[in-house]
C-alpha cells in the first residue's frame, strides 16, 4: 500500500513538474535578450541593430527587452563566434554579415562556419562603394586608377577587415584597373569613415547606404557609386562601377542568427518576431531614413542564398585569395 502511495505520489510530482517547466518556456522571454552586433558602434550593421530591435520587442510581447552587445575584432569573428558558442536558449541573437562569414572559415581556421548558426531572418543587402574626402583631388574611378598607378602600393583604402566585402572590393577594383593598393583594416565603417575624413587614408570601402547615411550626416565624404548591377533607389543619380568601366558586383548581406540549437518554439518566435519587425511600416520608414538597403530573407531563403555565396568565394579564393593581403 506505502509503496504505491509513494509510485503515485512521484507521478504526480512529475507531472507538476511537467507542467511547470512547459509554462517556464511559455514565459519566454521572461529576462533581457543579447543582441551582438560584430562591428563597432556607428557602423551600418550597429545602426540597423538599434533601428529593428524595439520592434523585435514589440512582437515578442510584452516584456521583452533587447540589450545591444558591440562585440569588435577580428573582421567580425569575435562577434560571430560570441554567438555561435553561447548557449542555445534564446537570449543571445545578433548579426552575421556576409562575405565576412563566409570568408573567414574559407582563409583561416575558424571555430564556425555560416551552418553552425540558426538562421532567423536576414535584413539587410548593402552594395559596395568607395568614398573619400569631399575635399580629396580624387573625384573619379579613373583618377583613382591613374593616382594608384602612378604611386604602387601608396594609395590607402580602409576596409572593416580582412576578408569583408570592402576588401574584396579593393582586391577587385585592384585586378581590373591593373594597380596595386595598400590595405588597411579597422575594426568598423565608422573607423574607417572616422579615418577618411580624418585623412589618415586616402580611400573608404565602405557600403552605400552607410556611405550615403554619413553624408546626410554632415560628414564630408564624395560616394563613386555602388557595386550593383543597378542603381540603388536610394541615390538614383549615382552612377554604378560597372557604369563607370569598373564591373563589380558585391554588397554586404546582414541577417540575423542565433546559437545552432534553439529550442522549436523558441525559434519558431524569434522567426515569426523579427519577420513582423522587419515588416512593419514603422521600421522601414526609420530603415529608409538611415539609407538601410532592406532585403528581407526568410530563414530557408538565406540559407540558400549564403550556401550559393559559399561556394562562389571558395572559388574566388583559388582566383584571388585575399587572406594574403
Amino acid at each position: 500500500m506505502f509503496k504505491q502511495w509513494l509510485k503515485a505520489g512521484a507521478l504526480v510530482a512529475l507531472g507538476a513538474l511537467s507542467v511547470w517547466h512547459g509554462a517556464a518556456r511559455a514565459a519566454y522571454p521572461d529576462r533581457p535578450i543579447r543582441m551582438i552586433i560584430a562591428y563597432s558602434a556607428g557602423g551600418g550593421t550597429d545602426i540597423i541593430g538599434r533601428a529593428i530591435a524595439p520592434f523585435i520587442e514589440k512582437h515578442l510581447g510584452p516584456g521583452a527587452k533587447i540589450v545591444i552587445e558591440n562585440r569588435t575584432g577580428a573582421g567580425g569573428a569575435i562577434g560571430f563566434q560570441a554567438i555561435a558558442s553561447a548557449p542555445p536558449d534564446g537570449y543571445t541573437i545578433g548579426f552575421i554579415n556576409t562575405p565576412n562569414v563566409l570568408t573567414i572559415p574559407i582563409e583561416r581556421k575558424s571555430p564556425f562556419t555560416w551552418e553552425s548558426f540558426e538562421l532567423l531572418g536576414n535584413i539587410i543587402d548593402d552594395p559596395s562603394n568607395f568614398s573619400v574626402h569631399s575635399g580629396s583631388t580624387i573625384t573619379s574611378l579613373d583618377q583613382l586608377a591613374a593616382l594608384a598607378r602612378s604611386k604602387p602600393g601608396q594609395v590607402t583604402v580602409g576596409s572593416t577587415g580582412v576578408g569583408s566585402d570592402d576588401h574584396l572590393a579593393m582586391m577587385m577594383f585592384e585586378k581590373i584597373a591593373n594597380v596595386k593598393m595598400n590595405h588597411v583594416p579597422f575594426k568598423g565603417a565608422s573607423d574607417v569613415r572616422a579615418a577618411t575624413i580624418g585623412r589618415q587614408i586616402d580611400v573608404a570601402a565602405v557600403n552605400i547606404g552607410e556611405a550615403l547615411q554619413a553624408v546626410k550626416g554632415g560628414q564630408p565624404l564624395r560616394n563613386f557609386g555602388p557595386m550593383s548591377l543597378a542603381r540603388t533607389d536610394l541615390a538614383p543619380d549615382l552612377p554604378t562601377f560597372k557604369e563607370q568601366g569598373y564591373p563589380i558586383e558585391l554588397s554586404s548581406l546582414r541577417g540575423m542568427a542565433a546559437p545552432k540549437g534553439l529550442p522549436a518554439d523558441v525559434r519558431e518566435k524569434l522567426v515569426s518576431a523579427i519577420a513582423k519587425a522587419a515588416a512593419d511600416p514603422e521600421f522601414i520608414k526609420a530603415a529608409h531614413a538611415s539609407f538601410a538597403p532592406l532585403r528581407y530573407l526568410a530563414p530557408a531563403q538565406y540559407g540558400a542564398v549564403l550556401r550559393e555565396a559559399e561556394a562562389g568565394f571558395r572559388k574566388l579564393w583559388t582566383e584571388m585569395p585575399w587572406g594574403e593581403k
